[in-house]
């Protein structure tokens, strides 16, 4: 196992990440100054060997224990799915139903469902993905930006017939506060309409992908007019992610 992390911000790296206990026993791969994440994890991939890969977000904390529950997962996952592709903290199925459980930073609360058996999935939150690289899924660098790549890679492995999972991960996504879809998002978002015409609507765990796209306007009016209340929910990213994981009952999560 491998951690593949794309990263222009060290002391973000340092405050979180960094503090995962899981680090003292798996290497990690830090890319920086990539033009965008697809080519970041393309990199990553095309520098290392290890068969399961964990590309992750820098404000990310996992708390001790982690690595030995990523482990009995990954065995829940193959008794189901010997030719799983992939397994993520934060998934939306294909109701539209959010499956976790991790603490948001940006939201001030724990988000999905606790997955108490493997949930296939339609889309990742990016947070964290794992790849079983002998799955044969590549990531595609002609998508621009930081957004949706989460959802590109599990349509990627359902258009193949492979298996997309989010199981009960829990771990500290020390995000802060975002307000609005930027002009990256809707690049984003219109080259995945472009890319799976043929298999829309496609739902992130934020927005539905559509051929008309009126749902991105629709957010952004929204978000636009939710300001207030959505900036109210964030908490300081400089809170200890130690301390959160605690408050979470996550001081430990091993199995």
């Amino acid at each position: 196992m491998r951690l593949i992390c794309a990263s222009n911000n060290a002391g973000i790296l340092g405050d979180n990440l960094a503090r995962s206990p899981l680090l003292e026993s798996l290497p990690l791969s830090v890319i920086e100054g990539a033009a965008s994440a697809a080519k970041a994890y393309a990199q990553g991939m095309s520098e290392t060997s290890e068969d399961i890969l964990i590309f992750l977000h820098h404000d990310i904390y996992l708390p001790p224990g982690w690595d030995a529950l990523l482990r009995a997962r990954i065995a829940e996952v193959a008794a189901r799915d010997p030719d799983w592709a992939l397994i993520g903290a934060y998934g939306v199925d294909d109701h539209a139903r959010g499956w976790g459980p991790v603490w948001s930073s940006s939201l001030g609360q724990i988000v999905g469902h606790v997955a108490l058996s493997p949930q296939p999935v339609q889309s990742f939150d990016e947070l964290l993905i794992v790849m079983r690289r002998s799955a044969g899924l590549t990531w595609d660098t002609d998508l621009p930006g930081w957004h949706l790549y989460g959802t590109d890679i599990v349509t990627q492995a359902r258009a193949k017939g492979l298996g997309a999972y989010a199981c009960a991960l829990p771990l500290i996504h020390n995000d802060g506060y975002k307000d609005n879809l930027d002009q990256g998002f809707g690049a984003a978002y219109a080259y995945l309409q472009r890319k799976w015409a043929d298999r829309l609507p496609l739902r992130s765990p934020i927005i539905k992908i559509s051929r008309m796209g009126h749902q991105l306007w629709r957010a952004r009016l929204h978000n636009w007019r939710a300001r207030g209340v959505r900036q109210a929910m964030a908490v300081d990213t400089g809170l200890d992610p130690v301390a959160l994981a605690a408050a979470c009952g996550w001081a430990s999560v091993a199995p």
